[in-house]
């Protein structure tokens, strides 16, 4: 059995790191955040018409990342754009790469 480690195990912390795990786990959100990725910025219109979703399921996925902070946003007149939080993300995977390698790169 693994040592434990001497650092405070915190339930809001616990809680916080499980919601972003299971937004990021959703293979919807996953298409959403890759093609935001490839875009860099990109309004709501031009995710749900690329990815052919609803508008109403897209903005639905995206509450969600963006309330884990793993899209963050920027209104431009009465658009709305969407970037990935590149650090956000990193922080999210690097802790991982201890249980799985380092297969998970950005």
């Amino acid at each position: 059995m693994g040592t434990i480690s001497k650092t405070m195990i915190n339930q809001e912390n616990l809680t916080y790191a499980a919601d972003t795990l299971r937004a990021l786990a959703h293979p919807i959100r996953l298409a959403i955040i890759n093609f935001i990725d490839k875009k860099k910025r990109v309004n709501v219109n031009k995710i749900y018409n690329a990815l052919k979703l609803e508008q109403s399921i897209t903005s639905q996925h995206l509450k969600i990342l963006r309330t884990v902070g793993l899209v963050e946003t920027t209104r431009d007149g009465k658009f709305i754009y969407y970037t990935v939080n590149y650090s956000k993300i990193e922080g999210v995977i690097k802790p991982l790469d201890g249980f799985f390698g380092s297969k998970n790169s950005l």
